[in-house]
Order: structure tokens, then sequence, then C-alpha cells
């Protein structure tokens, strides 16, 4: 039961607009910072580490997007496919870019747990 409502929770937290999430950051941080014995105090402490993990996850996600894309072997071209290309002239021809783009989550990453 507990691991469901979790479960839910977090589908919920994931399904939110990040950018939106982006903008509520300081203020809760704010909130959380000026302590009050009371149950608005403790819900903006739970709401800005909500929050923060959503940033977490996308920095770790990123990270190893990034690990992952300078450890792929490199790629060689079939033999004698440089044969075929006669239009170049004897020169070698630039590399091509990686055009494929992994599932970015543009968040800015400032201090994650900063509280001063």
């Amino acid at each position: 039961m507990l691991e469901t409502t979790l479960g839910k929770m977090a589908d919920k937290i994931l399904a939110l607009d990040e950018a939106s999430l982006t903008s509520l950051w300081e203020k809760y941080k704010q909130k959380m910072e000026k302590f009050e014995p009371t149950k608005e105090w403790e819900r903006s402490v739970i709401i800005f580490f909500m929050i923060n993990s959503v940033r977490v996850k996308n920095h770790i996600f990123n990270e190893r997007i990034l690990q992952a894309q300078h450890t792929k072997p490199v790629d060689t071209p079939p033999r004698g496919s440089h044969l075929s290309n006669s239009s170049n002239n004897g020169k070698s021809k630039s590399p091509q870019k990686d055009k494929r783009t992994p599932r970015a989550h543009p968040l800015p990453q400032p201090p994650l747990l900063s509280t001063r």
C-alpha cells in the first residue's frame, strides 16, 4: 500500500512541467529556511525536496547519457567506402557529427542542498 502510494506520487511529480518546478525552487527554498513549527513549513520542506529530487534525477540522467556517449566505440566505415566518394578529389572528408540527441532535461542545476 505504501509503495503503491509513493509510486503514484512519483508518477504525478514526473508528469509536472519541469520549467514550472524550477521556477518554484527558490520560493520553497526560502520558505524552508524560515523555520516555523507549523504544518505549512513541513509541507514547504517536502515540496522543496520533491522539486530537488527531479533536479537530481535530471542531473544524474544527463551525466549518464554523456558518459555513455563518450564510451561508445567509434563506428568504422565499411571497407572500401572511402573509395566510393570520388567527389572530394582525394581530400579527407571531415567527420560527420552524431545527429542523435539524447532525451534532454534542460533544467539548470544550481547547488542541490544549499540552504544559505
